[in-house]
């Protein structure tokens, strides 16, 4: 069990800051939140308008999705024991992932699981590692926007080492707390307008995030599981198509409160995709046997 009062990355004491769920370690950068998790639990859920957000993700995730997969087609390997991805959710990525893989999804949440599954793709209801036996093994595990929503990250990390082959690619793609948008709605919440940043850590959703690393400190705990840095890119965190479907989709938000963000993105659009992104994917590889 982890601990909320020491820095899961450095063991340094984490220290309260600017919300009373939310702690940051001042050694390495790492933040962590004490929210509850409530998957398949009715009343979050009804707080969310999930065909609107599914708009307004699926255009900026499938544009992140092609950049990864091109990323792990550059690693000079076959891969014949295939790619799991955990957290599939509507299995977009498995969708692009099968032209060059054989795919395995993961996802707890049933509804969106049984509409992964309606597809024909190839998911298990569960949560990970339970939803996979103990002699599986596989060639790429990916978690997309989903480390960031483990409880237990180290074990996480270690179960993937456990069902990786030699050699095997674990690629992470999550929030950075480097980034623009994330520091911003820290200064917001600093001045007494907390909005953003609660939205930031999905607040009150059914599956908030737990944890916010940057480069540094996610390549420190992944070191920690056995995994070696391979490559680490910054993906776009805006998109036109979708924009407001996804501003929006949580539906706290006034109509026009809603639209005034819309238009003032679009108009810094420009000025946004110049300044450190949101987003960030990295690439490990777990040792070759010796």
């Amino acid at each position: 069990m982890q601990s909320h009062d020491i820095c899961i990355v450095c063991g340094g004491a984490l220290k309260a800051t600017i919300a009373q769920w939310h702690r940051s370690c001042p050694d390495c950068g790492y933040e962590s939140a004490q929210l509850a998790m409530a998957i398949n639990t009715q009343e979050p859920h009804a707080r969310v308008d999930e065909d609107e957000r599914a708009v307004g993700l699926m255009r900026l995730r499938q544009g992140n999705f092609a950049i990864i997969l091109s990323m792990l087609a550059k690693q000079s390997r076959k891969f014949p024991a295939g790619l799991l991805e955990v957290g599939c959710a509507h299995g977009w990525f498995l969708e692009m992932a099968q032209e060059k893989f054989k795919v395995l999804g993961v996802e707890p949440d049933e509804r969106i699981c049984k509409s992964a599954q309606a597809k024909g793709l190839p998911v298990r209801l569960g949560f990970f590692p339970e939803a996979l036996s103990q002699d599986e093994r596989f060639d790429v595990i990916v978690f997309n926007d989903v480390i960031e929503h483990i409880p237990d990250i180290g074990q996480a990390l270690a179960s993937c080492a456990g069902l990786l082959n030699a050699g095997g690619l674990l690629c992470l793609n999550l929030p950075n707390s480097r980034g623009f948008f994330y520091r911003l709605a820290k200064i917001l919440a600093c001045l007494g307008l907390p909005g953003s940043f609660e939205r930031m850590w999905q607040v009150g959703l059914p599956s908030p995030h737990l944890h916010y690393f940057n480069e540094s400190n996610l390549r420190s705990i992944a070191a920690r599981a056995g995994f070696a840095e391979v490559e680490v890119k910054s993906l776009p965190s805006i998109s036109s198509d979708g924009l407001l479907e996804r501003i929006r989709y949580v539906g706290n938000s006034s109509p026009l409160k809603v639209w005034l963000i819309y238009v003032g993105i679009l108009v810094a659009a420009p000025i946004i995709r110049m300044l450190p992104s949101d987003i960030t994917v990295s690439i490990y590889r777990k040792p070759p046997q010796t």
